[in-house]
């Protein structure tokens, strides 16, 4: 009987184990997990066993039972602990920014108007546009100027966002005709002699290229040879800035996202490190896409561009850091103190067929475009 009782034990434990591993795996994400659960089910599979056997109730059998135990509890509580602490933290989920509040011609929408009709108005052939999501207000306001009265998603019609990376793949491929972005890559210039292409920027507004911190962090102020040696893996505790004797996480983005472009820039001659998994995220500071792409904790720093993490995410848990004493504002942009200043542009392929192009482009570029770009947020180009 005991023989029957110790195989009907072990093979309920064993069948109510394997899907218990299984769900905490998927759940967690983490193979740790699942092997502590595979050790805890071989242990209560062992000390059942025993238990068959009549050998539990003694001393040693029961101590060595609660003392593994023990370690099993400890571990959970450490864990639930850590994730605990890290949600408390966390700032920032891609869900942050909604683009349809922004799109033209919508009932509230938050996009910026001119006092009087444009002088412009667009009919078909529309060029079809796409940019940066932090550069969408922007030309979904040029838009609304200038292009007949219909919906307009910011997901598939001519005003749309794929930001950056996807705007210029959109760009190449002849899907869109006009595109909105900070200064292209090496890698895009590479492109674009590759396919025989000439690419034609017009500058049309400037932004300031942001670093943010948690509000409750106290360094407020570092150098721009700071901001390299943090991304060069150089300066890696806060202490060593002034702050709190904790370890920094310098959050990344793609290579081919704007403001990891922009950072590269920043670096200058130094090299940038390479961010580990946990640091490498595909959201600009919560930023669309994923759900958790970007996570902005007290010991974290992060880069965007102004007016996309100060107004567009409107989150009340950073802070911008002032670069050589200088903080960034409209008024440090337009006097070109703020030391990361940077043009954005329309961007277009000099062989486009489409004759309107060029006639936006250039009203863009007058008082009617330029007033759009102020009243968006932006400090304008051309004044």
């Amino acid at each position: 009987m005991r023989v029957l009782a110790s195989l009907v034990v072990t093979f309920m434990m064993l069948f109510m184990g394997f899907y218990g591993i299984i769900i905490i795996a998927l759940s967690a994400g983490k193979e740790s997990y699942a092997l502590v659960a595979a050790g805890l089910v071989l242990t209560l599979i062992v000390f059942a066993n025993l238990g068959v056997w009549g050998q539990f109730s003694k001393k040693g059998v029961r101590f060595a039972f609660l003392g593994i135990i023990s370690c099993f509890v400890l571990f959970v509580a450490i864990e639930g602990g850590k994730a605990w602490h890290l949600r408390s933290l966390q700032i920032m989920s891609t869900q942050d920014v909604d683009l349809t509040v922004y799109e033209p011609f919508k009932n509230d929408s938050l996009v910026a108007v001119l006092d009087s009709q444009a002088s412009l108005k667009l009919e078909s052939p529309l060029p079809q546009l796409d940019g940066s999501t932090a550069l969408y207000p922007i030309y979904s306001a040029f838009a609304q100027a200038v292009y007949p009265k219909q919906t307009y998603d910011s997901i598939k019609s001519e005003v749309r966002s794929t930001q950056t990376s996807g705007a210029w793949v959109s760009l190449f491929k002849g899907e869109a005709d006009l595109i909105f972005a900070p200064d292209p890559s090496s890698k895009m210039e590479d492109q674009a002699k590759m396919l025989d292409k000439e690419i034609k920027l017009t500058p049309i507004g400037k932004e300031a290229f942001v670093f943010f911190v948690h509000k409750d962090n106290t360094v407020s102020d570092v150098t721009l040879e700071q901001v390299q040696q943090i991304y060069a893996g150089e300066i890696t505790n806060w202490k060593e800035l002034g702050g709190k004797d904790e370890p920094i996480l310098a959050f990344q983005r793609p290579e081919d996202s704007g403001s990891q472009q922009m950072l590269n820039k920043v670096m200058g001659t130094k090299r940038l490190m390479e961010a580990p998994k946990e640091q490498f995220v595909s959201g600009m500071g919560g930023i669309i896409e994923e759900t958790l792409d970007y996570e902005n904790r007290k010991n974290a720093i992060g880069f965007s561009f102004r007016f996309f993490s100060e107004t567009m995410v409107q989150n009340n848990k950073i802070k911008h850091l002032s670069i050589n004493g200088v903080a960034p504002s409209i008024e440090t942009i337009q006097q070109d103190s703020y030391p990361l200043v940077s043009p954005f542009y329309a961007i277009y392929l000099a062989d486009t067929e489409n004759p309107n192009i060029e006639l936006f482009v250039e009203w863009m570029k007058s008082e009617e475009g330029q007033t759009l770009v102020k009243r968006t947020g932006y400090v304008p180009f051309h004044e």
